[in-house]
């Protein structure tokens, strides 16, 4: 499995990306391997403020339904509307396409998060 170098990870299988100043956030594609079929992904509210770990979105499957949660701590900023139409986006390419977008409260914590070989050890 090939893991994007370009990014941080967690062990509850999110996946970080800087993208300006703020942050992209998705899932792995072992999360999406295991979830199997993506039917929904969604739950996001805009400008919610979370805590790292709290849950800013949910995605279901045709076996599960799992939270996706905060990385980090700060604002959501947007969601990424074209999985309401096409959840499947995540299946066929899960480092492509984030959930949602959030500012962090302290862009610095992210560095606290797993890179890439740290995430692949966990499997």
């Amino acid at each position: 499995m090939s893991i994007p170098n370009d990014r941080k990870y967690t062990a509850s299988h999110e996946w970080v990306k800087a993208d300006g100043d703020s942050f992209l956030v998705g899932i792995t594609d072992d999360a999406q391997d295991q979830l199997g079929d993506l039917v929904f992904v969604g739950d996001v509210t805009i400008g919610a403020r979370l805590a790292a770990g709290d849950t800013a979105a949910v995605v279901e499957s045709v076996k599960a339904a799992s939270d996706i949660y905060a990385p980090i701590a700060g604002e959501i900023l947007a969601f990424n509307e074209a999985l309401s139409d096409d959840p499947a986006l995540i299946n066929a390419a899960a480092w492509d396409h984030w959930i949602f977008r959030i500012k962090a409260d302290d862009p610095a914590a992210v560095q606290g998060l797993l890179d890439a070989a740290g995430y692949q050890a966990l499997s």
